[in-house]
């Protein structure tokens, strides 16, 4: 059930980022979600892609230091307090979200919220005992 996200470490030069965006576009790569974290020395950029493996290589082939990591995606009602709800089973379970970033499905309707928790095999546990739907990789890579 986990959803597959390709990990990229940038340096902080002008025009770093933009060569990500052209190499997946130039391998017709569609971008679902991404997030971009920013530390002292380098960027983290974040991404769920139509095609993981693929955009794995791009981005490898062209110089990027790229990883893969498994993220939970979470299906969330788009209205006030949707979020919350899946935060309020987050916090009864004690779990640790050790990042998250989201994006709306269709306005009004549905989102998706996307984490990393250090006790992924826990939260999926929670989130199911709650009776949220919890989305496969294909689910979201095909989205």
């Amino acid at each position: 059930m986990n959803v597959q996200q390709v990990a990229v470490f940038l340096e902080h030069k002008p025009g770093r980022l933009a060569e990500i965006s052209h190499c997946l576009a130039e391998n017709n790569i569609n971008i679902r979600a991404l997030s971009l974290a920013d530390t002292t020395d380098f960027g983290i950029l974040r991404l769920v892609a139509d095609d993981t493996a693929k955009a794995k290589k791009v981005l490898k082939e062209n110089g990027f230091t790229v990883g893969i990591t498994e993220i939970i995606a979470v299906a969330a009602e788009d209205k006030p307090g949707g979020m919350d709800k899946i935060l309020q089973v987050v916090s009864k379970a004690e779990l640790n979200v050790e990042y998250m970033y989201a994006f709306t499905q269709k306005s009004g309707e549905s989102g998706i919220l996307l984490f990393k928790f250090d006790a992924p095999d826990r939260a999926l546990a929670a989130f199911n005992e709650a009776g949220f739907k919890i989305l496969s990789g294909e689910e979201v890579h095909t989205m």
